[in-house]
């Protein structure tokens, strides 16, 4: 909606993913799965810093939709029986390096100002989008994996405009990076 709410309704999910065959995984599939599980738990925590830090209730609205995200590809996960790389993770801790050092650089950065943090929320949603679109042309017949991640897509789009739209009314340009 207007306000960056997204989410998946774990019962229809449920109801989908049982309707569908299991396939096998590939690695890049297995290591996709892996990625976007700590990706959208960046996304949420990320949110969740800035809405502490700013108090807008487009952060804390767009972590809440995050949390389904990540419940989303956690369901991807039990369905293929992966080790979660979440667990018990607390906010802003990471099995993946790299994620962690982004996490901490994301945060920082929007602790700046509230209109950088739209930007940090834009550049989030963009480096989801790259990433998702990377990994669906590496899942092979797994139309279940094609299903989360469309609607991940979906999910990011509208996150991104909300972000969009922030930047706008607070007189701000906004050029994509990681996404054309």
């Amino acid at each position: 909606d207007a306000d960056g709410n997204t989410s998946f309704d774990s019962t229809t999910l449920a109801s989908q993913l049982d309707a569908m065959s299991l396939g096998e995984l590939n690695q890049e599939e297995t290591d996709g799965l892996l990625l976007m599980r700590e990706e959208e738990k960046l996304a949420r925590d990320v949110y969740l810093a800035l809405y502490e830090i700013h108090g807008l209730t487009i952060f804390n609205n767009i972590s809440s939709s995050e949390q389904t995200h990540t419940d989303a590809v956690l369901a991807l996960l039990d369905r293929y029986s992966l080790t979660d790389p979440v667990g018990e993770n607390a906010i802003g801790m990471f099995e993946n390096v790299d994620l962690k050092q982004l996490h901490d650089a994301l945060v920082a950065r929007g602790t700046n100002s509230l209109e950088v943090a739209f930007f940090v929320g834009a550049e989030i949603d963009e480096l989801d989008i790259s990433d998702i679109e990377h990994l669906k042309l590496q899942v092979l017949g797994n139309d279940d994996i094609v299903l989360v991640y469309d609607n991940l897509l979906k999910a990011s789009r509208n996150h991104l405009r909300s972000f969009y739209r922030q930047i706008e009314s607070n007189g701000g340009t906004y050029t994509p990076t990681h996404i054309s």
